[in-house]
């Protein structure tokens, strides 16, 4: 049974279920929504719950809400935890980079300036302090117990922003933070989802008109 992820063709909140499909190795196809008649058609399928998407069908469902998304292919993928006291704690850890990233989901509607802004001068100071003292006290490579969770995928997408809008040496200064970072990226499926064609650019003044033109 195939899977197919229908977003528009940029990251936004479809970037994290990406991640997560590339670290699982699951191949999976996309459709782009690139018309306002394709958008229109596919609300009236019954396949959007909310009129919303990312959608993802998979196992014969059809998946909308990026949270519900995201811990169903946790639950599957074993990127959940081990038992109740590390899934609570992969959750914590991943809605903490939620709050963080959504500083760059904003440059969408509002001012790319002033969003990098508040990253640089407001989130980075609040969660990466809390990120580097987590990992400090970690027996292992990862956030939560022995193996990769939803919470290092979410922090990897947060770090990947900083790096690409503010420069490294925003990391420089969490040397944890930093070593964790540079092997989550070396990691095999990870390293080739950076490099291909799931792996959307920046946003582009284009790519914005459009996904408004689209959407909206």
């Amino acid at each position: 049974m195939s899977t197919k992820l229908t977003y528009a063709n940029g990251r936004g909140k479809a970037e994290i279920i990406r991640i997560i499909l590339a670290e699982a190795g699951l191949e999976y196809t996309e459709e782009y929504l690139t018309s306002k008649e394709q958008w229109e058609d596919l609300k009236k399928s019954g396949k959007l719950l909310y009129n919303q998407v990312p959608l993802l069908e998979i196992d014969g469902l059809e998946l909308v809400q990026t949270g519900a998304i995201v811990r169903y292919l946790a639950r599957k993928y074993n990127m959940y935890g081990s038992n109740d006291q590390e899934a609570v704690k992969v959750d914590m850890y991943y809605e903490g980079s939620r709050d963080f990233y959504a500083v760059f989901l904003a440059m969408v509607f509002t001012d790319e300036n002033e969003c990098l802004k508040k990253a640089k001068e407001v989130m980075v100071p609040k969660y990466f302090p809390v990120y580097e003292k987590i990992l400090k006290s970690c027996t292992t490579k990862y956030l939560v117990g022995d193996s990769i969770s939803i919470a290092d995928l979410g922090l990897l997408e947060c770090l990947l922003a900083v790096e690409e809008f503010l420069g490294m040496e925003l990391v420089d200064s969490y040397p944890k933070l930093k070593e964790y970072y540079l092997k989550l990226k070396a990691l095999d499926r990870i390293s080739t989802f950076l490099k291909g064609p799931h792996r959307k650019k920046r946003n582009t003044e284009e790519y914005v008109a459009e996904v408004r033109k689209v959407l909206f």
